[in-house]
């Protein structure tokens, strides 16, 4: 179990307010720690896990989580960081991703100490006067404080009214819930102080706000889901390992510090030798692989998917339990000399090394699938039996004659 001071410093940009925090802190009855996830996408990733892991350093201290699953703010869409007006959901899709969330929060956080709410509990009871009343309470202004907003704003770029919305709805969550403490990424700062903001409004006691680092991804943007650069919850161990030895040596010592126990003074003395240049960085960087596998796999597993590593990406072997994917030569459009032209971005799906035909693609136009050790240019391509499909540099998918 961590101390106080620990939790309050590690892996943590901003609290507002702290010295207020640890005055909660020191009251001694469980405070109601809220987070809120919109299941815009049927994914969770480790960039979510940073603030999910300290809501449960702070559930072993017997504090409670209150989550909250926004069924309603995710039609809207969060406007964070966007440069367009976001494409509404329906209840059904948001519905939909939302039964997978619920599998995947409690890989991280303690189902016994939380308690799950859905915004419909009190949205759903809301009418027009009350959308009023809530609206009335901030000013256009003060919207466009929000520097998203204001960029597109003066580049004249369209902002939808309901836009508006999402931080008064966002707010309203800690109002409905009583909220003590919110905890967001730092891109959420604006819409959890006006939270905080509404609470003192209506009487209440106004929340703190601890604010999370973002984790970058393993292209050294942003981790999320519409640039492909995630990691997630539930990717199998071998893909979770390798994408995590694929991100950029530059960023390892804050998946260290944000996603692992590692202990500080050792994160501080890796730092230190890596500045030195007095080790291989890629040794530490099999131990994080292997540090972040087992926490949503088990250390066998972790063990296994380094030990495949170990032996097709780094010594170049193939693996042995390839994927195979039969093909009908003889019936085959395009048939010439034993080879075929297939669809590729099909082939990859039915495979499942994809998880749609729009990655498929993604991959094939960042030239990161090859066939036969020939890197492929576009969807259609030609295969042999035996050929060999290599995804990245972890999938590989064996073409076999069928019949």
């Amino acid at each position: 179990m961590f101390d106080i001071d620990y939790i309050l410093k590690r892996g943590i940009s901003e609290i507002i307010v702290e010295r207020d925090f640890r005055k909660l802190l020191d009251e001694g009855r469980p405070l109601r720690l809220k987070m809120g996830f919109d299941p815009t996408r049927p994914h969770l990733h480790l960039g979510y896990a940073v603030a999910l892991r300290k809501l449960r350093q702070l559930q072993d201290l017997g504090h409670k989580v209150i989550l909250i699953v926004g069924d309603w703010t995710a039609q809207i869409g969060d406007p964070t960081g966007r440069a367009e007006t976001r494409t509404m959901l329906s209840a059904d899709e948001v519905k939909a991703n939302a039964e997978t969330y619920m599998r995947q929060f409690f890989r991280v956080v303690d189902k016994d100490r939380t308690e799950v709410v859905w915004q419909s509990e009190w949205f759903g009871k809301f009418n027009l006067a009350d959308v009023i009343t809530l609206t009335s309470r901030f000013t256009v202004a003060q919207m466009l404080a929000r520097d998203d907003f204001a960029t597109r704003y003066q580049a004249n770029r369209p902002i939808a009214i309901t836009e508006f919305l999402y931080p008064l709805l966002q707010a309203y969550d800690s109002v409905a819930i009583k909220s003590d403490v919110e905890f967001g990424g730092m891109d959420q700062k604006f819409n959890c102080l006006v939270g905080r903001e509404l609470q003192g409004m209506v009487g209440l006691r106004p929340q703190q706000v601890v604010l999370m680092p973002l984790l970058i991804g393993t292209d050294g943007r942003k981790m999320s889901q519409s640039f492909g650069n995630y990691i997630a919850f539930e990717d199998p161990p071998q893909d979770m390992y390798g994408k995590v030895m694929s991100i950029p040596d530059s960023i390892m010592m804050d998946y260290y510090e944000l996603l692992t126990d590692v202990p500080d003074d050792d994160v501080n003395e890796m730092r230190r030798k890596i500045s030195e240049q007095s080790v291989n960085p890629i040794e530490y960087k099999l131990r994080l692989a292997r540090e972040i596998t087992q926490q949503f796999h088990d250390e066998e597993k972790a063990r296994e998917a380094e030990a495949y590593f170990n032996r097709v990406v780094r010594e170049g072997e193939l693996p042995e339990d390839m994927v195979e994917y039969p093909i009908d030569l003889a019936n085959t459009a395009g048939v010439n000399q034993g080879a075929a032209v297939v669809d590729l971005t099909k082939v990859l799906l039915d495979a499942k090394a994809v998880p749609s035909r729009a990655e498929a693609r993604r991959l094939i136009n960042q030239k990161a699938v090859q066939v036969d050790n020939q890197i492929v240019d576009a969807p259609m391509w030609s295969v042999r039996d035996n050929s060999i499909v290599k995804v990245g540099k972890r999938r590989f998918i064996k073409i076999v004659k069928q019949g």
